[in-house]
């Protein structure tokens, strides 16, 4: 029987058409999606051809999307093949056990999304393949680029290139599709167990356990798996060569007799088990290769444990000294050739610590430059005396450089006078004013290193605004600098008014402005085009982009604008010095920062932490300087000098070191990138100067690769370690620049120095060592100097006790006249800081000199003013208000020599400049002299000292009455205080004049 429908087909209607709303949404998606992209692809596309630099991001970023698709292939193409496979593969009629029963509801759960797991689950493991893939885009370059170093190692005589270069890349590879192998094994494993290829549990049978396609998958798999760890065991017999152990680095003589053997060993059992592996996939036979796992796995317990821990104990630990002595002795040549220790002038320095009458004579270039300034203590004298403006800054600590004052090389400390928006007013910030107005900071501004004015306030030969002294005319507009703003829009059409900030005037303006003239210099990508306005205005979030009639045909856009960063975006092989430097040459100011390649993996070299080796009290208490990123190398060269122009943003890499194998590499994967040293002219050559994070590796590799015996090396009674800053304890003293001679030159050089106290705890604070480079490149265009980078070391005698730093600080500080003058200035709320505690091996001995600075009470306006000079020789201690008068103290009232302060004195402090003028050249050293004592004069000290207190006391009030004064702007009455002031000083000299009778 058979039913019809009682109702007749309803005749298809017209088909529904789809609206557009959906497909426009998509479209208008996918274009947001897009524009999101190209405002941060397309703008640093932009940038990196405007400096000229595309050839890096071209080619790292190709690299990384090679390694990328690659990586997403391979893993996500062998998941995918072992999935899909496992599935093909699976038995028709699974056995019917419970087990399989069990697993049916599984299958069932499975089947519905069987097709999107074998789509998504490759594609998601492929992803992060692909992306951990990339990240080894530089160790790929290197072993594509890389070459002979021209030294073997003294294990294997292979090229150390091997290790630089080829050993990571084949690590990284095999590491990859250990990787891939285990996780398409794992993929195949559950995909056959799923779907019954493999049994695991239920009651044995004569039936197989697993399917012969399932036999054939995971043998095929289990293979390629043991010969990768055949080839992982064989790598690690190189790799062993950077092993790090707790006396030395390298391998020692238990892995050179017994972990290197047993490492062959393994790989050659591993060969063997792979070999089962494809008997199994061939016969059918589970049996082999699982005895060769337990093989393995036993091997690997007795010949790569036992084995080894049994020569270390039985063998080394009885005769260890003698037994390590070679590979110790391989470690110190190593290092030393990895830092750049193997021609350090070390020599033996009897220090004497008896000061003697004129015994400065020969050391008469060093005194007169020793450095009074402390560049980190007199920012704020910078930035009171010379910021003019709020908006105007200088960075927390200065530099140190050289410059020829007529015709005399002089130490400098020398800032630029950068930008800073929250210097302003909250009324004055608008996007207008911090994206076209206040756009670059202006001058430089320098002071001696070895003197200061009357008063103690730095003696500028350069500043104010516009900028006077003798630099000469240069370009003072600083566009790229630390400090300056996230961003700026500069440039307009010829002939419209400027409005770009050039500096505050008294005159009807208020201002003087400036127009970058983006027609004929380029210092940032355009943005007078449409797309580009929308693009930056997506980037910066600043809708004002798209709007403001400033943004024109002519302009340009300035960003990523501090110069480290500059250079880290188009050098990223380098790790960057922690400190930028500027330096006014040929007409521009430019900033100088040193590059370093480094490697982890030089043979037998020391390893040390970056970080840990260039903290120091400076790089822990200001903003300016920074220790080096936190990675451990054993191999670094100052391979790269770059300069950034301070007014176009230029970068220029200069190959310093064209012989570093790392550089070498490097110069063919960005064969346009660097600069030849001959491209370097005189100008330039005289400011580079030998970097501090170097120094400090250096002396940290010193403390203990100066012993080159092997024994003394492994009993470690003569290390040494960098003493703490007598300033800011349990933090290691920074090295400093300065002009000195060392006992072996016959003048005195720019240099860089520190020192070495006992390693350990509980250790004595006396001088073990003192270290100093010669830091200067000369002025010789394309030729560094032949001393520069040449470290010399004093060793001192153990037997002579010289006072370390802490151990200086503390005489200083206990000494009567110096606690108590120090008291005394500090009365009325002042402040007394100790400036940096210099080192010089000069006079046969070690002189230390420390100035002092007095900082009056109050926030804001207050600044430090240099008024002490401490000096230690031996246990002898000279404390006057010069240099000069404290070496001739300590040296029984005649040094020999003579200081940069002589004739100076302490006396009017120099006043903070109206912020609206043009600030007056800073008074010259010498023009006050202290007062000739009466000789007829009756006052007891007694009085002398009260008639002191009072002074100081009215001194102090007078000060801070001024600064009150200049800060409400009533310059009358900080003329009147200045006026106190003048009488104050001059009745606490005639006080102290009368106390010295």
């Amino acid at each position: 029987m058979t039913f019809a429908s009682s109702s007749r087909p309803r005749p298809a209607g017209p088909r529904r058409r789809r609206g557009p709303l959906i497909p426009t949404l998509i479209v208008l998606g996918v274009i947001v999606v897009i524009v999101l992209i190209l405002a941060q692809v397309w703008t640093e596309v932009l940038w990196y051809q405007q400096l000229g630099f595309v050839e890096v991001i071209r080619t790292e970023w190709g690299t990384r999307a090679l390694l990328f698709l690659a990586g997403f292939l391979v893993m996500g193409g062998a998941v995918w093949w072992s999935l899909s496979y496992g599935y093909r593969s699976r038995p028709v009629y699974a056995p019917s056990t419970q087990e399989q029963a069990n697993l049916d509801q599984y299958r069932e759960a499975v089947e519905p999304l069987r097709r999107l797991v074998l789509i998504v689950a490759p594609v998601v493991v492929g992803l992060f393949a692909g992306g951990a893939a990339s990240q080894q885009w530089a160790t790929i370059q290197l072993w594509m680029h890389g070459g002979r170093v021209g030294t073997s190692d003294p294990q294997y005589g292979i090229d150390l290139g091997f290790y630089l270069f080829t050993l990571p890349g084949l690590r990284f590879i095999v590491s990859f599709l250990l990787a891939v192998t285990v996780l398409a094994g794992i993929a195949g494993l559950a995909t056959q167990y799923l779907y019954g290829g493999l049994r695991i549990g239920g009651p044995r049978t004569d039936t197989p356990r697993t399917t012969k396609a399932a036999r054939v998958h995971l043998s095929v798999v289990g293979a390629v798996l043991m010969l990768l760890i055949a080839a992982n065991y064989w790598l690690d017999r190189y790799s062993i060569l950077t092993k790090t152990r707790e006396k030395f680095e390298g391998a020692a003589y238990t892995d050179v007799h017994a972990v290197i053997p047993s490492k062959a060993i393994l790989a050659g059992i591993a060969i063997f088990v792979a070999i089962t592996f494809i008997v199994t996939a061939i016969r059918g036979n589970w049996r082999l290769p699982l005895i060769g796992v337990g093989l393995m796995v036993i091997a690997a317990i007795a010949v790569g444990g036992i084995y080894p821990a049994v020569v270390q104990r039985f063998q080394v630990q009885p005769n260890q000294q003698d037994a390590e002595a070679e590979y110790i002795e391989r470690n110190i040549e190593a290092t030393k050739d990895a830092y750049g220790l193997n021609e350090v002038d070390t020599s033996d320095y009897d220090a004497k610590v008896t000061a003697e009458q004129g015994a400065l004579r020969e050391d008469a270039d060093t005194t007169a430059s020793i450095r009074l300034l402390d560049p980190q203590i007199v920012s704020p004298s910078f930035k009171q005396l010379q910021a003019v403006r709020n908006f105007y800054q200088f960075p927390d600590s200065l530099s140190v450089d050289r410059y020829t004052i007529d015709g005399e090389n002089r130490d400098t400390v020398i800032a630029v006078r950068d930008l800073n928006l929250a210097g302003l007013g909250a009324q004055q910030r608008n996007w207008t004013n911090d994206t076209t107005v206040y756009t670059h900071g202006f001058g430089v501004v320098a002071a001696y290193g070895n003197t200061t004015a009357t008063g103690g306030a730095p003696l500028f030969w350069e500043g104010g605004i516009p900028s006077s002294g003798d630099l000469g005319e240069y370009e003072p507009r600083i566009y790229f600098g630390p400090t300056s703003p996230t961003y700026s829009i500069v440039g307009a059409p010829e002939g419209r008014e400027p409005w770009e900030l050039d500096y505050p005037s008294s005159g009807t303006t208020g201002s003087v402005n400036t127009t970058f003239p983006t027609q004929t210099v380029s210092a940032g990508p355009s943005i007078g085009n449409p797309i580009n306005k929308l693009l930056y205005a997506i980037k910066f979030g600043s809708e004002q982009i798209l709007f403001s009639d400033r943004v024109t045909a002519d302009s340009q856009v300035l960003y990523d604008r501090d110069p480290r960063e500059r250079v880290q975006k188009v050098a990223p092989y380098l790790t960057l010095d922690g400190r930028t430097y500027p330096a006014v040459v040929n007409g521009k100011v430019v900033w100088i920062i040193d590059g370093y390649t480094t490697s982890d993996q030089y043979p037998y070299a020391a390893s040390r932490s970056l970080e840990n080796a260039t903290v120091d009290s400076l790089t822990e208490t200001t903003n300016t300087i920074q220790a080096l990123q936190p990675k451990t190398v054993n191999y670094i060269r100052n391979s790269v000098k770059a300069t950034v122009d301070a007014y176009s943003g230029k970068v220029t890499l200069y190959a310093w070191d064209a012989q570093d194998p790392v550089l070498k590499a490097w110069s063919k994967v960005f064969p346009t990138s660097l600069e030849p040293v001959s491209k370097i002219d005189g100008d330039l050559m005289s400011h580079i100067r030998y970097p501090e994070d170097l120094f400090k590796v250096q002396r940290t590799l010193l403390g203990r690769y100066h012993v080159t015996n092997p024994a003394q090396f492994f009993s470690g009674t003569d290390f040494w370690a960098t003493p703490d800053d007598p300033n800011h304890a349990g933090i290691p003293q920074p090295p400093y620049y300065l002009t000195m001679k060392m006992p072996d030159q016959d003048a005195a050089k720019f240099s860089l120095m520190s020192t070495f106290i006992p390693a350990g705890e509980g250790a004595r604070n006396v001088l073990t060592g003192y270290l100093a480079v010669d830091a200067e490149a000369g002025d010789v265009a394309g030729k560094p100097s032949a001393d520069y980078g040449k470290l010399r070391l004093l060793e001192l005698p153990s037997e002579t006790t010289i006072p370390g730093p802490g151990q200086m600080s503390n005489i200083f500080s206990t000494n009567p006249d110096v606690a108590n003058e120090l008291n005394i200035l500090a009365r009325g709320g002042s402040s007394v800081v100790k400036g940096n505690l210099l080192t010089l091996p000069v006079g046969g001995g070690l002189l230390y000199v420390q100035p002092v600075y007095v900082q009056a009470a109050g926030a804001g306006t207050s600044y430090p003013l240099l008024q002490r000079v401490i000096v230690g020789f031996g246990e002898k201690v000279g404390f006057a208000a010069t240099l000069d008068e404290a070496l001739d103290d300590v040296f029984g009232g005649d040094s020999g020599a003579d200081a940069g302060d002589k004739g100076t004195s302490p006396g009017t402090p120099v006043p903070t400049p109206d912020p609206g003028a043009t600030p007056s050249p800073t008074p010259t050293p010498g023009a006050t002299t202290a007062p000739t004592p009466n000789p007829t004069s009756t006052t007891t000290p007694q009085t002398a000292r009260a008639d002191l207190e009072k002074a100081l006391t009215a001194a102090n009030q007078a000060v801070l009455d001024g600064q009150k004064a200049l800060a409400d702007g009533d310059f009358t009455a900080y003329g009147q205080a200045q006026d106190r002031l003048d009488a104050a000083i001059q009745d606490a000299l005639d006080a102290e004049a009368q106390l010295g009778q």
